[in-house]
């Protein structure tokens, strides 16, 4: 299945964000974070992925990272280290997520995500991306199988939907 062509289109506008650092979702935050915290939940039990405070991004962030030796992806896969996605903490509820670049451009012309502002001045790899917090259980799965293909990337696998 291809990924790039069966992405929904998200609902309404897109929520406004910062464009300096921290990259952070200023609008349309779910009332708790329990839609995130399900997806960190599920993607901790995959195999070869531990859990832990972010590397590179800030106070209260939780990231997803892989086991030293699992981490075969290019380095294009990574924020940091072995650092795949990270979710953002105090209230905010997005998530930045290294996704290969043809996916990374679909789910941003469907909504679902928009570049990292380095990215912008080659500060940043493009294939990161802030994916937008899920604000219900319909949107928690689009993004859960964003979440999956940035980990199948990291792992060099061909992500599948």
């Amino acid at each position: 299945m291809d990924r790039e062509t069966h992405l929904p289109q998200r609902a309404g506008a897109r929520p406004r964000t910062t464009s300096e650092l921290p990259h952070s979702q200023l609008d349309q935050q779910p009332e708790d974070s329990r839609h995130v915290d399900a997806i960190l939940a599920e993607a901790s039990s995959w195999p070869s992925v531990h859990a832990g405070p972010s590397a590179i991004a800030g106070e209260g962030a939780r990231a997803l990272m892989l086991d030293a030796g699992a981490a075969a992806g290019p380095k294009e896969a990574f924020m940091v280290g072995q650092e795949f996605c990270h979710a953002h903490g105090h209230g905010d509820s997005s998530l930045h997520a290294a996704l290969p670049l043809p996916l990374a451009a679909a789910a941003q012309r469907s909504g679902w995500a928009e570049p990292h502002p380095l990215a912008h001045a080659d500060q940043a790899l493009s294939t990161i991306v802030m994916l937008y917090a899920p604000r219900d259980r319909a949107e928690q799965e689009v993004v859960r199988g964003l979440v999956r293909a940035s980990y199948e990337y990291a792992l060099n696998q061909q992500p599948v939907l």
